[in-house]
């Protein structure tokens, strides 16, 4: 044992000795060698793989020769942004982007496209994807915490050098205005496969960018940039090859240290970024035990005799085992390696009964890139089996975006996504629902569709009106449950049971704020969908004459009718207030008759499609035909105004009035005029003639006939059949008639076509009143003379101290003005 410590220790010697000399060595070798040209050495057989973002010797002594340096590369192409960046970055910093963690939900977002592009070509040409770990689909993040380097990587589409010019120095195609226009009306910036403007949002936390990226078209170039203006783009000849993909790197600022620790970032993936469907790697650390070897302290060891040969076999033997026994020990140790950070499943593939409300909230969250605390309203998860397979998950948004109806027919945004196989096809897809239900968010993933086609001809296939037919009876199957869920929806029978459940206070008032958000869709249904008309009639909601402010519903309408009312009476306006003091709802409101407002501009449209609610007609009660009820003394009435009516209606020829009738509409009010049943009311003629292209020549075959209807009642009514029966030419009572009938008009919600002379006829009214002469005019302004008066003369001083030179002025006007002698 002895012996063999001995050999081991001059063999340590005699290495000791000679490593310092062939160190020297090495270091002559490599100093005789600086005049050779030799190529910097490649990591080649790391191309496209996990290892895809470390580089070799070389490449980070000049990396980091012009990081030190942060300006752009000198034999760089130089180019200017087209918009003018500080403002734009302005904008961005403090007003879209105020929570600075976006900015990695953003580019993995972009990353996530650039995936999707890549993997849709790859259905018709397998060869874009190429070989080994480039054709592993995925995302990875890496941290350098000593030159605070935040490094994210795709195998996506990548970029060309004109791509890299074009999506990346184009902030703003208009101009900053035009570009924060676009970002409010939610337009559609990230283009699939490129970076659209939440690419900026990095500029949060970096003072420079750069962007490394390599095409199949192209050679691999790198675009950078201090978002000062300027930007650059050369050919990448000094970093790895990329394979193909896009490689962001962050030079974070130093108030964004926070980012660089790991916990900070998976965070973020896995708040913002969970179910993107591609794996997102990050490059972590983590501790691990590893045995390492002792060394032995030679004090400790004893050097013993043996007695004999076999005895000392033995004990070598056992001291032998003991050594590696105590040779090694477990240390805890830090490795590196790439960790997946969203593993959950993609949740439309899992049974609807094992996802929670939770997971439902956080994917509407990823799906549609709404982060805000709201909840969706509602959401819809199925299967559909049959003839066409798919399944699908759709969700009512908690908000409508602002200009949901501002370009409703220009538009040709669609909010949900069409997958085929779990592959990504296309959000362009608005055949898969109607425009009407276009506020609604969600995907769509077919077995059935064909995968190898190009996207015009898989709108034409067959399978997508069937998809279409399930998607739209689902939709309004979970719109209708969310009203039926809705303790204020509850009929008044039910009301009880379910305010002793109190289970569901969370859904109370639900369907109202739907019906206040989008309410107009459901409207615009009915009138572009014939097939689905009754179903979305359910959905209607309006406030009533007897709905105390409440919305109410067609079947509660119903529900609520007198007996022996065959019609759902309703009146269309520009406001409820100004319908509730209607005169039209007089006689309705006495008896007991519930009348709808309809005050939205739309409704007027939709009561041309809606004619009928369950064998019940709509009437509107501005129009002729409206019947309440039985007169007896109608027949005796119409005979006893004969004389009155006829002479009327002669006298408003020149109006244009079609027919004066006998009301059975007014309690308190002597006139209105009504429209025929089939022509526009006052309230659409008004929107009409709102409209900025309106041509008043056409509008004029719209409009309904007028009628004039009397309350053969009213005090007045009843003079003016006297004064008629005494003398039918009475100046005054034509006078009068005509009064009444522009003040009918105005009431029932037209617009005069003249108000000078209805002006001119109540100022003789007033005259009458008064007792004045018709005759009597306004006498004419007498000239004042120019002698001034104290009083004149105090306001000239105190013209002159705050006038100025408004005093001279008047002075010279006063000397132009003639005086008495003159004239």
């Amino acid at each position: 044992m002895r012996k063999r410590t001995s050999v081991s220790v001059l063999f340590l010697f005699s290495l000791l000795f000679l490593l310092p000399d062939q160190g020297r060595k090495l270091h002559a070798s490599a100093e005789d060698s600086t005049d050779e040209v030799t190529d910097p050495p490649k990591v080649e057989e790391k191309l496209g793989g996990h290892g895809g973002l470390s580089t070799d010797s070389d490449v980070v002594h000049r990396e980091s020769e012009s990081i030190s340096k942060k300006s752009l590369r000198s034999n760089a192409e130089k180019f200017e942004f087209q918009a003018e960046v500080s403002r734009l970055m302005d904008i961005i910093i403090n007003s879209l982007y105020s929570n600075k963690d976006i900015f990695l939900r953003e580019l993995i977002s972009n990353a996530s496209d650039a995936l999707d592009k890549i993997r849709f070509l790859a259905l018709t040409d397998k060869d874009v994807l190429g070989e080994g770990d480039t054709a592993k689909l995925e995302i990875q993040i890496k941290l350098d915490k000593a030159k605070k380097i935040l490094s994210i990587r795709d195998r996506g589409i990548g970029m060309t050098k004109e791509d890299l010019i074009k999506n990346l120095g184009t902030i703003a195609k208009s101009g900053t205005s035009a570009f924060v226009e676009k970002m409010q009306s939610s337009g559609d910036l990230n283009l699939i496969g490129q970076f659209g403007v939440g690419f900026y949002s990095a500029y949060l936390v970096a003072d420079y960018i750069e962007v490394i990226s390599k095409h199949n078209d192209d050679i691999q170039h790198v675009w950078e940039s201090k978002a000062d203006g300027k930007f650059a783009v050369s050919e990448d000849t000094w970093n790895e090859p990329l394979g193909r993909g896009t490689e962001i790197r962050l030079h974070l600022r130093d108030e964004a240290g926070e980012y660089l620790e790991e916990s900070k970032l998976k965070d973020l993936v896995k708040r913002y970024s969970e179910f993107i469907n591609f794996p997102i790697h990050l490059w972590a650390s983590k501790e691990v035990e590893t045995e390492v070897p002792v060394e032995e302290d030679e004090s400790t060891e004893e050097e013993t005799e043996t007695p004999s040969t076999e005895e000392e076999k033995e004990e070598d033997a056992e001291d032998e085992d003991s050594e590696k026994k105590q040779k090694t020990e477990k240390v805890k140790e830090t490795v590196y390696e790439w960790e997946l950070l969203n593993d959950v499943k993609a949740i439309w593939l899992r049974s609807p009964k094992e996802v929670t409300e939770e997971e439902y909230t956080k994917f509407y969250h990823s799906l549609s890139k709404d982060f805000s605390e709201e909840k969706p309203m509602a959401w819809s998860h199925f299967n559909a089996e049959g003839d066409v397979e798919f399944k699908a998950v759709l969700y009512v948004p908690p908000k409508a975006p602002h200009d949901l109806y501002e370009s409703y027919y220009n538009s040709n945004k669609a909010n949900l996504k069409l997958y085929v196989r779990r592959v990504f096809i296309s959000d362009e897809f608005d055949e898969l629902l109607p425009k009407y239900l276009s506020f609604l968010k969600g995907l769509v993933d077919s077995d059935t569709l064909p995968l190898n086609v190009s996207r015009e001809m898989l709108q034409q296939h067959s399978s997508l009106k069937t998809i279409k037919k399930k998607l739209i009876r689902k939709a309004l199957d979970m719109i209708r449950k969310l009203a039926e869920e809705d303790p204020d929806e509850v009929h008044d029978d039910d009301k009880k049971d379910v305010e002793k459940s109190g289970e569901n206070d969370e859904k109370k008032g639900q369907y109202t704020k739907f019906w206040n958000e989008f309410g107009k869709s459901i409207k615009l249904g009915i009138i572009e969908d014939a097939s689905n008309r009754n179903r979305l009639a359910k959905l209607l909601r309006f406030e009533t004459t007897k709905s105390d402010g409440k919305l109410t519903s067609l079947d509660q309408y119903i529900k609520r009718m007198k007996k022996g009312q065959k019609d759902v009476f309703y009146i269309t306006g520009s406001s409820k207030e100004q319908l509730e003091k209607s005169p039209f709802l007089e006689r309705l409101i006495k008896k007991g008759y519930e009348v709808i407002f309809f005050t939205d501009p739309v409704d007027e449209y939709l009561m041309q499609y809606l004619m009928d609610y369950e064998d019940k007609k709509f009437q509107n009660v501005s129009k002729e035909g409206l019947k309440v009820g039985k007169d007896s003394k109608v027949k005796e009435l119409k005979e006893a105004f004969k004389e009155l009516t006829k002479w009327w209606k002669e006298s408003l020829a020149s109006e244009n009035v079609d027919d004066v009738k006998i009301s059975n509409r007014l309690a308190d009010t002597p006139c209105v005029v009504v429209t025929s049943k089939f022509g526009w009311s006052a309230n659409m003629e008004r929107i009409m003639q709102s409209q900025t292209l309106s041509d008043a020549n056409k509008q004029a075959y719209m409009r309904g006939k007028r009628v004039l209807e009397i309350n053969p009642r009213h005090p007045i009514i009843k003079e003016l059949k006297e004064r008629v029966a005494s003398d039918p030419e009475d100046e005054s009572v034509k006078e009068t008639a005509q009064l009444m009938y522009q003040t009918a008009l105005i009431e029932s919600g037209f617009v005069l076509n003249d108000p000078k002379d209805f002006a001119w006829r109540i100022y003789n009214s007033v005259k009458s009143s008064l007792k004045i002469s018709p005759d009597a005019v306004a006498e004419e302004e007498v000239e004042a003379e120019e002698t001034e008066t104290s009083e004149d003369a105090t306001e000239a001083k105190s013209d002159d101290l705050h006038g100025g030179g408004l005093n001279i002025e008047a002075e010279q006007v006063e000397d132009e003005t003639p005086t008495k002698d003159e004239l």
